[in-house]
């Protein structure tokens, strides 16, 4: 960078500093007991990685739900999140005043001051984001590992452009050129805010959290009927506190639910829902079926065998031909999405087709596919509106203030398949203290559960 003088070592000093106090935050997430895992979700304190307090086996059958709970974030890290926000924000606004200064050409020594300026923003705000990510425990890191990756990308880049342009005021490059590099340092600034927007998602911190309460509610599980088979689904919910918004409390609420069981039966639920005999008609038989999980969305696969039949009456005597006859694989992807009203949807479309002559036509264009991609839609999404339902998995006071806003399915490591509901609830002050209530309530029932194990086997 350019510096010239003592300028140089009090700038090092004061960043130092500033690292310095941010330190206080991640320290925390090293100290006794191990890494945390459940954080916030856990009731603020997180569960101790070498010390299960909550009497959960890690061979529990719910050790994919809690290994996605494991990457919510603690109290420590939602402050130290706050203070990487802050500090992000701070170099935003460096690089704004900057560039109106070099939008209007200007070579003055105010530029060069005012680079300065921007560059130890934006080396405190880059050395907050690395200890917050050093301060991980090792569930998060895992869990965690795609979306910190793409934010080490953006944060070299941002290093690169911040580099480029410090040279250009260096050389007195000013005017267009280091207009120019200011645009390009922007875009990444902005990319950069991006992923840490993402990161702080993925852990549950609501951008727009204030005082410091999380809410762990108690898991629910719902049995599904769906062509005679019984599935059951495991929905968790953590509620938290966000600031006073437009005169209304709001609340950011997101729900969990385990769709293992269904994944796992998928192949019964289907043959129930797509099998057919007709005689004189179409006859369908699921071979085998898969539900996994991609990117926000899910997958099924169907292997089916595929027979049409006509039958007609000659001299009073009936006739059946088999017209066309093969087997074939049809891929569905489902794509959770919430209407204008709140509802849960499910959008399904045909990603693929694996079949040979008139049965590949049927499944890739035909109504044959169209139908079967109707009817693993609609399987799905009845587990999903009577297993993880919104609504249900709330406190009763507080379901005519709570709004779904975003859903979609994710996997864990070992590839099951997890559905992800995003709400908030919104109430007035007047109504704040009956709802905060509740709230307090079932989670000191969630922690009392979570201390007795017999009462998660149920």
């Amino acid at each position: 960078m350019f510096f010239h003088g003592n300028s140089s070592r009090v700038r090092s000093i004061t960043i130092a500093l500033t690292v310095l106090a941010f330190s206080s935050f991640t320290f925390a997430q090293h100290g006794g007991g191990g890494g945390h895992i459940g954080g916030s979700a856990a009731g603020g304190e997180g569960l101790s990685a070498g010390n299960h307090a909550s009497g959960v086996d890690n061979k529990d059958d719910l050790r994919d739900f809690h290994e996605i709970m494991a990457v919510q974030a603690s109290n420590e890290q939602k402050a130290a999140y706050a203070a990487m926000l802050k500090s992000t924000g701070a170099a935003a606004a460096k690089l704004q005043a900057l560039a109106e200064q070099l939008a209007k050409g200007n070579n003055a020594p105010e530029v060069t001051t005012s680079e300065k300026g921007f560059q130890d923003a934006i080396e405190i705000a880059r050395t907050l984001n690395k200890r917050f990510l050093e301060g991980f425990s090792e569930a998060q890191k895992n869990g965690l590992k795609e979306i910190t990756k793409r934010l080490g990308k953006v944060d070299a880049e941002l290093a690169q452009q911040a580099k480029t342009l410090d040279q250009e005021v260096g050389e007195k490059t000013t005017g267009a050129p280091a207009a120019n590099s200011a645009q390009n340092l922007e875009r990444a600034l902005t990319s950069f805010e991006r992923a840490q927007a993402d990161l702080g998602e993925e852990m549950s911190i609501a951008a727009n959290i204030g005082p410091d309460t999380a809410f762990n509610l108690p898991t629910v599980k719902n049995s599904v009927n769906l062509g005679g088979h019984s599935i059951v689904v495991t929905t968790a919910a953590v509620i938290s506190k966000a600031v006073l918004d437009g005169g209304e409390n709001t609340f950011a609420v997101r729900l969990t639910s385990d769709m293992s069981d269904l994944q796992q039966s998928i192949t019964d639920v289907l043959r129930a829902q797509l099998d057919k005999a007709e005689p004189c008609g179409e006859r369908i038989a699921v071979q085998t079926a898969d539900f996994t999980p991609q990117t926000a969305t899910g997958l099924v696969a169907v292997q089916l065998h595929y027979e049409r039949w006509t039958c007609a009456t000659v001299f009073g005597r009936q006739n059946t031909n088999e017209i066309v006859e093969g087997n074939g694989t049809i891929e569905v992807k489902l794509t959770p999405t919430v209407g204008e009203d709140g509802t849960l949807l499910l959008r399904a479309e045909i990603a693929g087709v694996d079949a040979e002559g008139l049965v590949g036509e049927l499944l890739r264009t035909g109504v044959v596919g169209e139908a079967l991609r109707d009817k693993i839609s609609e399987s799905v999404l009845s587990a999903l509106h009577q297993g993880g339902d919104f609504q249900a998995a709330l406190p009763a006071e507080t379901r005519s203030y709570a709004t779904l806003r975003k859903a979609q399915f994710q996997g864990t490591g070992s590839g099951k398949v997890l559905a992800r509901f995003d709400g908030d609830i919104r109430v007035s002050n007047e109504n704040l203290s009956i709802l905060t209530n509740a709230l307090q309530e079932r989670s000191n029932q969630a922690a009392g559960e979570m201390a007795r194990p017999e009462l998660m086997a149920r």
